[in-house]
């Protein structure tokens, strides 16, 4: 059953007031490429591409000897960022 008015009305709300929307361009082609990578890795692209953005700034600041503003994922004191399997940051896993 198709959702109601109302509720694509809360669920739009909901997004609106939790989520934040970033556009990318790229290359044609790639978007495909990303898609089959992330599907061979069981996540969604949205999971994929936020997963990948939380590990490159994890080790920029591992490399910088700073700390992530986005969660406190690690410390200064720590010498490796979390494995590439952990999620990073709450939702990531589950594609949100």
């Amino acid at each position: 059953m198709p959702a109601s008015k109302a509720q694509q009305k809360a669920v739009s709300k909901y997004m609106k007031e939790n989520y934040d929307v970033y556009q990318i361009r790229m290359k044609k082609g790639k978007k495909d490429i990303i898609q089959a990578h992330a599907e061979q890795k069981g996540q969604s692209v949205n999971a994929y591409i936020n997963s990948a953005i939380d590990e490159k700034m994890c080790r920029d600041d591992l490399e910088a000897g700073t700390t992530v503003l986005t969660g406190g994922i690690y410390s200064e004191s720590e010498k490796t960022a979390p494995a590439a399997s952990e999620s990073l940051t709450e939702g990531v896993a589950d594609g949100n």
